[in-house]
C-alpha cells in the first residue's frame, strides 16, 4: 500500500508539474488530488523539496543510469536529453523554479561519482594521483553544468547527436592529455 501511494504522489507531482511552475505546486494541492491526508504525504516526505529529489532521482535513474547499464554514458545522456526536449513543459516549469543552485547541487551529485568512474576506466593502468583523477572528474561535471544550461537557453533546439558526441571528445581528450602527462617516467608535467 505504501509503494502505491508514494507512486500516486509522485504521479499527481508530475502531473501538475507539466502544468505550473513548481513553485506553485503545494503539498494540500497534491494530497487533495490524490485524496489523502497530509500526514500520509508527511508519512513519506519530509516536505515537497523532499519529493521533488525523489521524483528527480528517479527521472534520473530510470532515464540515465539505467540506460548507462547497456550503452555508454554519452548514449545514456543523448537519451536523457531527448526526454527532456519531448517534455519541455516539464523541464521549464521544474527548471524556471528552481535556484540555480539547487540544478547545480543535482548536476554535481548526480554525475561527479559517474565521471570519476568513467575517468578510472579511461585511465586503466597508468597510475595518475587521486587528486588528479577527481580534478578530472569534477572538471567534467562543471563542463556538463554549463553544457545543461546552454541547452536549456538554446529551448533545447540543438543537435543532441553532434553536442554530445562533441563533448564526449572533449572528455576524452582530457583523460587522453592526463594519461599522457603521467605515462612520462617521472609522472611530472
Amino acid at each position: 500500500m505504501a509503494q502505491y501511494t508514494q507512486k500516486a504522489i509522485i504521479q499527481s507531482f508530475q502531473d501538475m508539474l507539466r502544468k505550473m511552475p513548481f513553485d506553485k505546486i503545494t503539498v494540500s494541492a497534491i494530497v487533495s488530488n490524490c485524496e489523502i491526508s497530509s500526514n500520509t504525504f508527511y508519512y513519506h516526505y519530509r516536505d515537497i523539496y523532499d519529493l521533488l529529489d525523489t521524483w528527480l532521482q528517479g527521472i534520473w535513474k530510470k532515464q540515465f543510469m539505467d540506460v548507462m547499464q547497456e550503452q555508454s554514458w554519452p548514449e545514456a545522456l543523448k537519451n536523457l536529453m531527448r526526454v527532456m526536449k519531448s517534455n519541455p513543459d516539464l523541464v521549464y516549469h521544474l527548471s524556471g523554479s528552481l535556484s540555480r543552485e539547487r540544478l547545480e547541487r543535482f548536476v554535481f551529485e548526480s554525475m561527479g561519482d559517474i565521471f570519476y568512474q568513467i575517468v578510472c576506466k579511461e585511465v586503466g593502468d597508468v597510475v595518475v594521483p587521486e587528486e588528479m583523477l577527481r580534478n578530472l572528474a569534477e572538471y567534467n561535471s562543471y563542463s556538463l553544468l554549463g553544457f545543461f544550461l546552454k541547452f536549456l537557453w538554446n529551448h533545447m533546439e540543438v543537435d543532441i547527436d553532434e553536442d554530445v558526441d562533441k563533448n564526449s571528445s572533449i572528455f576524452k581528450g582530457n583523460v587522453q592529455w592526463v594519461v599522457k602527462m603521467h605515462e612520462k617516467k617521472d609522472g611530472t608535467f
